[in-house]
């Protein structure tokens, strides 16, 4: 699709020979920017609601900044996962206003506040202080895409008067998002306290057995309590983002 065929689009809306759905159905499929490297999905926003993220991991600096750039360019919200503290220096470099999370390894570009509906909250929980880095990706993924999000962190089933403590925040929440090490309890626990949905992250922590996530991620797929749903090891932001497509339906 060209600028002709948009602009044909649009004519025809102008002129009442298409409605609004059927155009918008036509410029759902927009085209891509092909970079060589990479090729830009731009209307992504259009079609799910958020702008293409970018997975850094295995990309060279250089692409990183490329693809971050462009896409600054046409979106006024922009994230790139998995991001290394020099791919950042490079991004920033082109993109003075983009911000940098250590912890989460995330890079963010948010030149408008999406709104949130105060009365609904994504409760983002860790059973231990290692699982904060990938928790962080969740809920600074969802804070991005419009959702309001309460962080109760290491509160894990080794200690487990600390979980009952957090009882209120815990049922209020419209949406959950459990990660987990090691063996990956609290997936289960929290799932058997709430008729909400719970989102399962398995993560790498771990000793040896527990190999590298894959322990944690199989207890919560085997898990007897019902409404969990599992995302990958590490994965964060597969958490975030399904949590906020839950916390946005009406």
């Amino acid at each position: 699709m060209n600028t002709k065929t948009i602009s044909d689009v649009l004519q025809a809306f102008r002129q009442e020979e298409i409605s609004l759905d059927e155009a918008l159905e036509k410029l759902k499929f927009l085209p891509y920017e092909d970079l060589s490297f990479a090729k830009l999905d731009h209307h992504r926003a259009i079609r799910q609601g958020f702008p293409e993220v970018v997975f850094c991991q295995g990309k060279t600096v250089e692409q990183v900044a490329t693809i971050v750039e462009r896409l600054a360019e046409r979106n006024k919200s922009v994230l790139a996962t998995r991001a290394s503290k020099e791919m950042y220096e490079a991004v920033r470099r082109l993109v003075p206003d983009s911000i940098y999370y250590e912890l989460p390894r995330l890079i963010v570009v948010n030149r408008e506040e999406a709104r949130q509906d105060d009365d609904r909250y994504i409760l983002v929980m860790t059973a231990g202080t290692s699982d904060i880095p990938v928790a962080e990706e969740a809920a600074i993924t969802a804070e991005l895409m419009g959702n309001r999000v309460t962080r109760v962190f290491d509160v894990g089933v080794a200690g487990i008067h600390r979980l009952l403590a957090q009882h209120e925040i815990i049922q209020q929440a419209n949406v959950l998002i459990v990660v987990a090490g090691m063996e990956g309890a609290l997936a289960s626990v929290v799932g058997g306290m709430v008729d909400k949905p719970v989102i399962a992250v398995p993560t790498s922590v771990g000793y040896g057995a527990n190999f590298g996530g894959l322990a944690a991620l199989l207890a919560m797929l085997n898990s007897c309590a019902a409404g969990i749903a599992v995302v990958n090891i590490d994965n964060g932001f597969g958490a975030g983002r399904m949590a906020s497509i839950i916390n946005h339906m009406r």
